[in-house]
């Protein structure tokens, strides 16, 4: 079961953080010399509704000699809907909409509702709030920390709830200006995944 969670919280964890950047990448640009505020940030990655964007991923087991690598896009609309389509190696479809997980590979289909996974629940609320530039609700589940400026800026969201971090340890978001360039996830089993998005795409 704990394998179970830490596996879907790391597709997941990065695939919501990821969503950051279909915001981010149509913000307003702003004097690359300034300094950045959390409110600030929150406001540039939530002025969007919707974003397609690409990614690459690269995933480190630590029972597995050999990185994994996966690319797709991403497909995010306010205020809660956020579909993962991995193309490589293998096709696979996440659809997460109103607290429920649609999990497609082939002709299988599996729906899971967000209930059932409650060590999850903060992670997915939480970057839905970064999303929305809700500070308040991301500050109810991760102690944030912004550090650098607009033009070269990282944040960590470390989890509040000792249960949630034996899963998720941290995840690190690096940017600069108003685009996202990696998300990395460190689980507490010591797996990483980095994510790294890559150019919009069309509707």
């Amino acid at each position: 079961m704990i394998a179970a969670r830490a596996h879907a919280a790391r597709r997941w964890c990065g695939a919501l953080c990821a969503a950051c950047a279909l915001l981010a990448a149509g913000a307003h640009a702003q004097t690359p010399a300034a300094a950045l505020s959390l409110d600030q940030l929150m406001g540039l990655l939530g002025e969007r509704h919707h974003g397609h964007v690409a990614f690459t991923e690269v995933t480190h087991l630590a029972i597995v000699y050999r990185p994994l690598q996966s690319s797709g896009e991403l497909l995010y609309e306010a205020p809660d809907r956020l579909e993962k389509r991995t193309l490589a190696p293998k096709p696979e479809t996440l659809l997460l909409e109103r607290g429920t997980l649609t999990v497609q590979r082939g002709h299988r289909s599996r729906v899971l509702s967000l209930h059932d996974y409650p060590q999850i629940v903060p992670f997915i609320e939480s970057i839905r709030a970064t999303l929305a530039g809700d500070r308040a609700a991301l500050e109810r589940y991760f102690t944030v920390h912004l550090s650098g400026s607009l033009a070269q800026w990282t944040l960590e969201l470390t989890p509040l709830d000792a249960g949630v971090a034996h899963t998720v340890q941290r995840i690190r978001i690096e940017g600069g200006g108003d685009a996202l360039r990696t998300v990395e996830i460190r689980l507490g089993d010591g797996d990483v995944s980095v994510l790294t998005v890559g150019a919009s795409l069309n509707p």
